[in-house]
């Protein structure tokens, strides 16, 4: 810290935990407690019970979390790939050209995500282009919707590239396809993982554009939750995004631990 008095480092740590506690902690702990409750008579919820997991870790619930997790793994990949090979490709671009990559790519996340759900039904509703109505309408919209975190990370990775790696690979004669392979992407390691969790983060929360797209066979987790909440159901709604929560952040620390092994190869 850049802070050196005792007293100063002790006001910026209530300062964090004045602003912390009130504005993410205590509304994350309110849907813990409300997970456990059957009641919610005063101040706090009462009436402790587990039957809520219950129903939140089978039938309909679990299949909403396999299909969350499938959405957002197969959308993650996509948007990796296709934000990674743009981001490189941008990269050799002019400065105008890259401009306009950058636009493209940050597009849909400009704008709302339920005006994307609208853009993806309207285009992909005929033929010959016809997934309405099937999963891969949705997969489609997380990954139009994620791909642009992937490509600004990535784009950002490579400009704190050292260019002496690649220029010593290409003196010694290697190929660029080579130093694409084991010098580049080897080095952009780390922020590939670190986009991928994004992208993953991201897709398992989304919910405006897929509200416009699901089908009744392929319903995300949040979307179980909304119409959950939207019937009166709060304590199993609760305890349905406590497993949303617990799954995404399992998949994180998954992630984390690859991007950690990864810096330091």
């Amino acid at each position: 810290m850049l802070v050196h008095s005792r007293g100063s480092r002790w006001a910026l740590w209530a300062l964090f935990l004045l602003l912390f506690v009130p504005l993410f902690a205590l509304p994350l702990l309110v849907i813990v407690a409300a997970s456990f409750a059957t009641n919610w008579s005063g101040a706090f919820p009462s009436g402790p019970t587990v039957e809520h997991y219950a129903a939140a870790t089978r039938g309909e619930s679990l299949q909403a979390l396999t299909t969350s997790l499938v959405t957002a793994l197969v959308a993650s990949l996509l948007a990796l790939l296709v934000g990674s090979w743009a981001a490189l490709a941008a990269h050799a671009l002019h400065k105008r050209a890259k401009r306009l990559m950058d636009t493209l790519f940050m597009l849909p996340v400009a704008v709302p995500s339920v005006v994307v759900g609208l853009a993806v039904l309207v285009a992909f509703s005929q033929p010959p282009f016809l997934l309405n109505g099937t999963r891969w309408i949705v997969i489609l919209a997380h990954t139009i919707l994620v791909t642009a975190f992937a490509y600004q990370s990535v784009s950002a990775a490579i400009l704190r590239l050292d260019p002496a790696y690649e220029q010593a690979a290409a003196s010694l004669g290697a190929r660029p396809s080579y130093v694409l392979w084991r010098v580049k992407l080897p080095l952009l390691l780390p922020s590939l993982n670190a986009a991928a969790g994004l992208c993953f983060a991201l897709s398992m929360g989304e919910l405006s554009a897929t509200m416009m797209l699901y089908p009744p066979d392929w319903m995300p987790l949040p979307v179980r939750i909304f119409t959950a909440t939207d019937r009166g159901s709060l304590f199993t709604g609760s305890a349905v995004a406590v497993v949303l929560m617990g799954a995404t952040l399992l998949v994180l620390l998954a992630v984390s631990r690859v991007r950690t092994r990864a810096s330091y190869r």
